[in-house]
């Protein structure tokens, strides 16, 4: 019962001095909600990018100018002047590699779609290989993706997104429907999968037409990505990527000891520098949150201090009637944990509120950790027990005799 009643008598005092107890937990509270928030839209921003970058299958391949990821400006600028990856490189790897199962390619640019009296202006244009639909893991919803000969010439047809249905084609089938794409006339043959939105834009407004017909509309003077994909197994992946670098580097002439002068990934690439880049975020906002928890358990540890001298006559008084130091220890460590445990709480609570209101203002992934909320509930607790001991200390050390007659 000693464990129930301290608990209710620390409720009891953060519930009669309101403000004052709020402005005592602001401190935890602020470090506990930055912590939930965070981790929340980290864990659905990793969960997103994972799928993204999973949705061209685990043993996918790329072949680029630049990697897909680079820090500093110097890099950006080194890797502008290598050669472009060219149609030629990727009809290349596609007759030599031996070891790949399929294999496939890409260039994107902004334009404009146009039907009827309806268009837009900022759609994503995307010049595909008939096979990047099956590489990329692209549902067609509605009707069919490209075929080989339909590749091979150049062929006026067209997969478009959700969002190029709803807000250009309009009502009706949207099969055989004639699109302008920049001005060039395609027949749309099927619909892709719905997306959604990802921090607020769309993921559905883009068109897709045959790369060569990409290629004529809008010139060979940029570089493409070209699409690999390996087949399961790390050393199959391994044995593909020597072989395409093989590849590349007979096609441009390189010395043996002459560095690459292309890209190749993988999606554990892309995996491991998303991982490194949330350890280091994470490191970050630990830090800043164990600020906010150091400044709220100062915050909390005055307070006691505060409340131990209001409250002397109590101490002298249950020390007269028989309670030993420990049980006085106790009863101001246990209030002190319950108010930066309350403190948790909220904290927690905000921070959930806080990643749900991100979510649905700009559409930014978030996910709720279980873990998250035990650990910071955990750490919230060990804060006002830590910051709590000197004043439950000398809250027990007073002598009865002393504490009832600094009331008089």
């Amino acid at each position: 019962m000693q464990l129930i009643e301290a608990v209710r008598l620390a409720l009891q005092s953060l519930w009669a001095n309101k403000l004052r107890s709020i402005l005592t937990l602001l401190g935890v509270i602020i470090g506990v909600g930055s912590v939930i928030t965070v981790v929340t839209l980290t864990n659905g921003a990793k969960q997103f990018v994972t799928s993204k970058i999973n949705s061209y299958g685990a043993a996918t391949i790329t072949i680029s100018k630049m990697p897909q990821t680079f820090i500093t400006l110097e890099e950006y600028l080194s890797f502008q002047k290598r050669r472009d990856v060219t149609y030629d490189d990727y009809r290349a790897v596609l007759s030599e590699c031996t070891l790949c199962k399929s294999v496939g390619a890409q260039r994107h640019g902004t334009g404009k779609v146009v039907h009827g009296t309806q268009s837009t202006t900022d759609t994503d244009i995307r010049g595909w290989t008939w096979t990047m639909p099956a590489l990329s893991n692209l549902n067609i919803e509605l009707g069919r993706s490209f075929t080989q000969m339909e590749d091979d010439h150049s062929a006026a047809v067209a997969i478009v997104g959700a969002d190029i249905v709803d807000n250009v084609l309009g009502a009706g089938d949207p099969l055989g429907k004639e699109i302008r794409v920049d001005g060039v006339p395609c027949t749309v043959i099927g619909v892709g999968e719905r997306q959604g939105k990802m921090l607020g834009m769309s993921m559905d407004n883009w068109v897709a037409i045959p790369l060569t017909s990409f290629l004529h509309k809008y010139g060979a003077h940029f570089s493409l990505a070209i699409y690999v994909d390996a087949g399961a197994g790390g050393e199959v992946m391994e044995s593909t990527a020597d072989e395409l670098r093989a590849i590349m580097r007979a096609r441009r002439h390189l010395a043996p000891n002459a560095p690459d002068a292309f890209s190749i990934d993988s999606s554990a690439t892309f995996q491991n520098l998303l991982g490194k880049i949330i350890n280091n975020f994470g490191a970050v906002v630990a830090a800043i949150a164990t600020i906010s928890l150091v400044i709220g358990g100062i915050v909390i540890m005055n307070i006691m201090l505060v409340s131990v001298t209001e409250r002397t006559m109590e101490i002298g008084i249950r020390k007269a009637l028989g309670a030993r130091r420990q049980d006085v220890l106790m009863q101001f460590l246990i209030e002190s944990a319950t108010l930066a445990l309350v403190g948790g709480v909220i904290g927690v609570v905000a921070g959930i509120v806080v990643a749900k209101v991100i979510t649905l203002a700009i559409s930014f992934p978030s996910e709720v950790e279980f873990w998250s909320v035990l650990v910071s509930l955990f750490v919230s607790a060990s804060v006002g027990l830590f910051f709590g001991v000197y004043p439950a200390y000398k809250a027990s050390a007073l002598d009865p005799i002393a504490a009832l007659r600094a009331e008089l």
